[in-house]
């Protein structure tokens, strides 16, 4: 498996910007693959960027036996939205990224049955949007995701200034009503995603994650919704990733996977 680091500028960001990118050995993709082959885009959390799951995790080692081409993209910390303070990353990441990225690997796929997004915490929140808005993906998980603030006041968050949560989402008296909520985003979704979702029950977005799942489920969505004791860890979240990857319509050597 290659790993590459790929840097371009961001027309979007005005600025140069960075992706990762694991490509599949030649020995793993199929032959009805080889010119379509499945992406999954895997985003970070808070305080993260595109380095986050090369180092924190063995995805290497996770994805070794797959036919699956991985990218890390990057949105520091600005919750894969378009942000009052004018760095649009969610039109960088939902719309110029994967044109991007089909200049450099003109054989992945571009199809929606092929596509697969996932990520933790503030990216299980971004897992969720971009699904949710493009309509692009089949599958999308959220690990940990931190998918609601409805029950306590970002104005007085210990994880950001007021200033901060302000110049990320504008003012925003009751979350559930902002237009960046998850149930705000899911009005516009064709409910064709299938969302995978885990939290762990010591975790302190598990709440969180209980009432976006049932809101979800109230609009019709279809959700594979577990949790099982963890906390907010990358330990859980390489587990639940490889969990995850075993749901997705993708070439899988099972003996190499348990090896």
């Amino acid at each position: 498996m290659a790993v590459m680091k790929i840097e371009y500028y961001s027309q979007v960001l005005d600025m140069e910007w960075g992706v990762n990118v694991l490509y599949p050995d030649a020995s793993r993709v199929t032959d009805p693959d080889c010119e379509d082959i499945p992406v999954l885009y895997l985003l970070h959390g808070m305080s993260g960027n595109h380095n986050s799951w090369l180092k924190r995790t063995n995805i290497e080692r996770i994805v070794r036996s797959t036919n699956l081409i991985v990218v890390l993209p990057n949105t520091s910390n600005g919750w894969y939205t378009d942000t009052q303070y004018g760095f649009q990353y969610y039109q960088a990441l939902a719309e110029e990224l994967p044109q991007v990225l089909h200049r450099f690997f003109p054989n992945m796929s571009q199809k929606r049955e092929k596509t697969f997004i996932a990520g933790l915490s503030m990216g299980g929140y971004g897992s969720l949007k971009l699904a949710l808005l493009t309509n692009r993906f089949s599958h999308a998980a959220s690990l940990s995701g931190a998918l609601s603030f409805h029950q306590f006041s970002l104005e007085e968050s210990s994880l950001g200034s007021p200033s901060y949560w302000r110049g990320i989402f504008g003012e925003i008296a009751d979350w559930t009503q902002s237009p960046h909520s998850i149930e705000s985003l899911a009005i516009s979704s064709d409910k064709k995603t299938k969302l995978w979702i885990w939290c762990g029950e010591q975790d302190m977005l598990f709440e969180a994650n209980n009432f976006v799942v049932k809101k979800l489920k109230e609009m019709g969505f279809t959700i594979e919704y577990s949790s099982s004791p963890g906390t907010h860890d990358w330990y859980y979240w390489e587990k639940q990733l490889e969990n995850y990857l075993a749901t997705l319509p993708i070439h899988f050597q099972l003996e190499e996977r348990l090896s």
